[in-house]
């Protein structure tokens, strides 16, 4: 593997001009009109980086095409299991630890980046028909929050659970997002929904009972909205602070709080998230 690396010894090389920088809007292709001049092979939807060995693993066992790989000369050994699995093609460059920092703008403690391309928006409603319970996200802005949910979808769903994100949701290929979800959001499928509330009948037609968490006292505990058996749920979440969108709150079937001390009100976003999954959804 050693052998089959393409050196690089300067910084602004060309072929690795993904890297340079690693600015995530301007690795998006609707940012950076200029993409496909410098790169008419560029997909129309952009890249993303994957950061670190756990990430870059599930991006080479993921539906996403690999761009390339650049790793450092002093990581290049220690990561080499990994880089065998890299599907035949991509290029895997390597760079001294201090070429590889002025590639990307900072000190890169990992030592191992892969650039994988974006894929087109899948329609949310044939997403939610091959699912058995949607994870429902609205304009939550915090990159960690979101790679954590997506990270609980892998760990308390498995298959069969999708996520949709409303537009003014952060970006969940975000590089801080993809490492805090270990990953998992290369696993997860995901959609990126226009206007949730005017789908919200439309998973109601695919048998979803749809449910939005709030800390408010008035609505019903889990508890109370399982006393009749399982449901196949949609699970909505809002922003840490504003919480859901008064308009989603007043259409969606079952307002359902976490029961919590007198003294806390309710809990992160991502702890609730998690929470409310382990009490909806079936692992297997």
């Amino acid at each position: 593997m050693i052998g089959s690396m393409i050196e690089i010894h300067d910084p602004k090389d060309p072929r690795i001009g993904v890297f340079l920088n690693q600015k995530d809007a301007w690795l998006r292709a609707a940012h950076n009109p200029d993409a496909h001049e410098s790169d008419p092979d560029s997909p129309i939807e952009g890249f993303f980086i994957a950061e670190g060995v756990l990430v870059v693993e599930q991006l080479i066992r993921s539906r996403f095409p690999i761009h390339s790989i650049l790793v450092t000369r002093q990581r290049a050994d220690s990561v080499s299991a990994v880089l065998e699995k890299v599907p035949e093609g991509v290029p895997i460059f390597s760079a001294p630890q201090e070429i590889m920092d002025e590639i990307v703008g900072f000190p890169i403690h990992r030592g191992l980046l892969a650039c994988g391309q974006r894929l087109p928006n899948p329609d949310p409603i044939t997403l939610a028909e091959s699912c058995r319970a949607v994870i429902v996200l609205e304009n939550l802005s915090n990159h960690d929050n979101v790679g954590s949910v997506f990270r609980s979808v892998a760990a308390l769903g498995g298959q069969g659970v999708g996520v949709w994100l409303s537009e003014r949701c952060c970006d969940p290929l975000y590089r801080k997002a993809l490492r805090v979800s270990m990953g998992h959001v290369l696993k997860v499928p995901f959609a990126i929904v226009d206007d949730l509330a005017a789908h919200i009948s439309d998973l109601e037609d695919l048998g979803f009972t749809t449910i939005a968490l709030t800390p408010d006292n008035q609505a019903m505990t889990i508890d109370e909205s399982l006393d009749g058996g399982g449901v196949k749920p949609a699970l909505f979440f809002g922003a840490e602070g504003p919480g859901l969108s008064e308009e989603l709150l007043c259409i969606v079937e079952q307002r359902v709080r976490i029961e919590t001390t007198k003294d806390v009100d309710s809990l992160n976003i991502a702890v609730a998230a998690a929470v409310s999954m382990h009490r909806y959804l079936d692992p297997s």
